[in-house]
């Protein structure tokens, strides 16, 4: 198990490091940029997580061979899940770039002229580089779904590397703004797709990818990788469309209220850097012990990540709240949101150890086992009833503004743990027999 974290760990770290410089980056180009931005990444996520859903779907089932000992299988389900998730991107990115100002309208349209406009801009760049970061995530889940991370960690490190350095190139020596963030995503993503395609084409002898075979349709299958990833990939429509919505309400407290989230969002993204690598993990251990049946090393597996990861959320909160002083000035926000964003960031460091690991990592863990429809359902009620309304309750009607809408999103967290730490207790969560 520590082989299979190790990687996702590192690769964990360079992602929200890389993302924090990032958004650090445009933060140049002035608040406007930052706040379009924010808009239209909460968009992105909402977006391609419908399609790693499908991957996910792929990466459980990948699992659960490799755990029963079927390697024909691992290869044939990883082939299909590549192509299932190709097939979701393209239509997601032509249907977005179609609709892309209605869309915008309609999320959006009370945002100040000059945000926008990045935010268009923004969004067809993003939408163009659906197919190939998705390609890359197939990819990747397929790889972790044998527990071989190391390359996972490699092909993302190729990527993320090339994207941070065009973006120094195009944001911060060339002035090109959220241009430049556009121009570096595209060219990154489509190294990532490229070098991942070759990896399993000519490098791994588990997967044994062909083209020709990635080409044929597996109604077989497709529908068990299905089973998995279509629940999954309906949660995240409704659970991100849930923090679209929950978007909205900070649109309408200015811009200022949406360059402090989209920072506060920066510096949470930090203190999960080693648990989101164990919820990612969680799906591997799991996945194969579900295969062999072995249901008490699944429970252990399972608790031990937990606490693990509540350990790892009071060490980074050591770390990294000393240095908040001389982090905030990476992003150069106005003085007036300064004090708000260290709320937020204080609020996450004292709620996460407790909250955040049973909130995310036992779904990931009873989504492994094949009780994906629970989690789906659970995570759905409680975003909407919890983190929208409860959001605009406090932040909107009670007038506590960012940190009401914040406050939402830690109660949901608890609500939600409590909820799959009862079915954990039970027996049903892995009652499905998928291999």
């Amino acid at each position: 198990m520590i082989a299979i974290i190790i990687p996702l760990v590192v690769d964990q770290a360079f992602l929200v490091l890389m993302s924090f410089l990032n958004t650090a980056m445009i933060s140049s180009a002035g608040v406007a940029a930052v706040s379009a931005v924010s808009m239209v990444d909460s968009l992105n996520i909402f977006l391609v997580n419908v399609f790693i859903a499908v991957a996910t779907g792929g990466t459980v089932i990948v699992a659960q061979y490799k755990g029963s000992g079927n390697m024909t299988m691992v290869s044939k389900t990883a082939t299909q899940a590549i192509t299932a998730v190709t097939l979701f991107s393209v239509v997601i990115s032509s249907l977005v770039i179609i609709f892309h100002i209605p869309t915008l309208n309609l999320l959006f349209g009370k945002a100040e002229a000059d945000v926008f406009h990045n935010a268009t801009i923004y969004l067809i760049g993003s939408c163009i580089s659906y197919p190939f970061i998705a390609i890359f995530q197939a990819v990747c889940g397929s790889l972790r779904g044998v527990g071989e991370t190391k390359p996972c960690l490699k092909l993302s490190l190729i990527m993320n590397v090339t994207n941070t350095v065009l973006n120094v190139l195009f944001i911060t020596i060339l002035h090109l703004g959220v241009k430049g963030l556009v121009m570096s995503i595209l060219l990154a993503r489509v190294l990532g797709m490229i070098t991942s395609l070759i990896y399993i084409i000519k490098y791994n002898e588990t997967i044994q990818f062909e083209v020709k075979k990635a080409l044929k349709i597996d109604v077989s299958i497709l529908k068990k990788v299905m089973f998995i990833g279509l629940p999954f990939a309906a949660e995240q429509l409704f659970f991100n469309g849930g923090k679209l919505l929950t978007q909205t309400f900070i649109v309408q407290l200015g811009t200022l209220a949406m360059t402090a989230y989209a920072i506060g969002n920066s510096f949470a993204l930090l203190f999960q850097i080693g648990p989101n690598s164990l919820s990612i993990a969680i799906v591997t251990v799991v996945g194969q012990c579900i295969g062999q049946r072995n249901i008490e090393d699944a429970r252990k597996f399972i608790k031990s990540t937990i606490g693990l990861s509540s350990i790892l959320f009071v060490i980074s909160s050591v770390i990294i709240l000393p240095f908040y002083p001389l982090l905030i000035k990476l992003f150069s926000p106005p003085d007036k949101i300064i004090g708000t964003i260290f709320i937020l960031v204080l609020i996450s460091a004292i709620a996460q150890p407790i909250l955040w690991s049973p909130s995310f990592i036992m779904p990931s863990a009873l989504r492994a086992a094949g009780d994906s429809t629970f989690t789906s359902v659970t995570s759905l009620f409680t975003m909407w009833l919890l983190r929208v309304v409860l959001g605009y309750v406090l932040g909107i009607t009670f007038g506590f503004g960012i940190i009401g809408v914040w406050v939402a999103m830690i109660i949901e967290w608890g609500a939600r743990g409590l909820i799959f730490t009862e079915r954990f207790k039970g027996k049903k969560w892995y009652a499905h027999r998928l291999v």
